[in-house]
């Protein structure tokens, strides 16, 4: 298991063919990103991860399909469905200023103009508009548009802080 932080990038959903190849569910854009970034790291477990260098693959009708080293049965494949693919965070490129990978996000404080601490940042999702976080104190849950600029006003990496303009009763 390497050490650092690791990024969900995908899923092993499925099996394809008799040879050992297998359907995955990638997360990256373009979905045959998730190939350019080595080795996968193949966990079912937080405590049980199989590092795999060298995974090719190829798009397969609206899916993706992967060929891992040293699988070349069904029945060895089949044991791998199910697990997720993480890459450590330092395999992914840098992004541009204001731009954040959702993994960097998550686990920031949330903070309104005023001061008010409105929790952390427990995850990410999409909507056709733009990403939405979902912000976390306790029992009570937040959706706060990450609309830079209108509503995300300041990320602070190095601090862990993100402030927002946010009515904190909404």
């Amino acid at each position: 298991m390497t050490t650092g932080r690791r990024v969900l990038v995908g899923r092993i959903v499925g099996l394809y063919g008799v040879q050992g190849w297998l359907k995955i569910e990638s997360w990256t854009e373009p979905r045959l990103g998730i190939f350019a970034y080595q080795p996968w790291l193949l966990g079912a477990a937080p405590d049980e991860v199989i590092s795999i260098a060298g995974a090719t693959g190829r798009a397969q009708g609206k899916g993706v399909v992967a060929q891992l080293p040293g699988i070349g049965l069904r029945e060895q494949a089949a044991a791998l469905v199910g697990r997720d693919i993480y890459v450590a965070r330092s395999t992914l490129p840098p992004v541009a200023a204001d731009e954040y990978y959702w993994t960097d996000l998550e686990g920031l404080a949330v903070f309104t103009l005023e001061g008010r601490a409105l929790g952390r940042v427990s995850h990410l999702f999409a909507t056709g508009a733009n990403d939405v976080l979902v912000v976390r104190d306790g029992d009570r849950e937040r959706l706060i548009p990450f609309a830079q600029g209108p509503v995300v006003k300041s990320v602070d990496l190095a601090t862990q802080r993100m402030l927002v303009d946010w009515d904190p009763d909404f």
